[in-house]
């Protein structure tokens, strides 16, 4: 898949069928048409469970990936350059069902990142959501940390 070359929905449909998600369970059930949101639901499954019979920690980690990449990516356009950089993730509760993680990157924060980069200096921009069950409570918290930079023949 060459960078920003899909729709959002032809996107999401691509990951969903990705093999790491495929084969743990993960869907995206959505990616907004202007990039600014995304949801990602994983079941709990036998091959996905721990030895414990809840969901295994790299699937929740997992799920939740990509995904302040990609609407980074696309929101600010080819100017810019976006790569993982740092990640963390704080295990809440036990996940015994399917769970959800929805992303939403507003315009404060494009505008916070276009203004950190407007002299060609890097970003390192952490983002933040939660893995929940159905019914809001919380399994993981997850933190995604960005490196952002305008490209420098974006400058000029």
């Amino acid at each position: 898949m060459a960078r920003r070359s899909l729709t959002p929905a032809a996107l999401r449909r691509a990951i969903s069928w990705w093999p790491p998600y495929l084969f743990s369970g993960v869907h995206v059930l959505h990616i907004a048409d202007d990039w600014s949101a995304a949801r990602v639901r994983l079941r709990l499954r036998w091959f996905n469970r721990n030895y414990v019979g809840t969901h295994f920690g790299g699937s929740l980690f997992s799920m939740s990936d990509p995904f302040w990449m990609l609407l980074a990516m696309n929101r600010l356009g080819r100017d810019y350059l976006v790569w993982d950089r740092a990640a963390e993730i704080e295990f809440v509760s036990p996940g015994r069902g399917d769970v959800f993680a929805d992303f939403t990157l507003t315009e404060d924060r494009l505008e916070e990142i276009r203004d950190l980069t407007a002299d060609g200096e890097k970003a390192l921009v952490w983002f933040e959501n939660d893995v929940v069950t159905k019914d809001g409570t919380v399994v993981a918290k997850v933190r995604k940390q960005l490196y952002v930079r305008r490209k420098r023949d974006a400058r000029r």
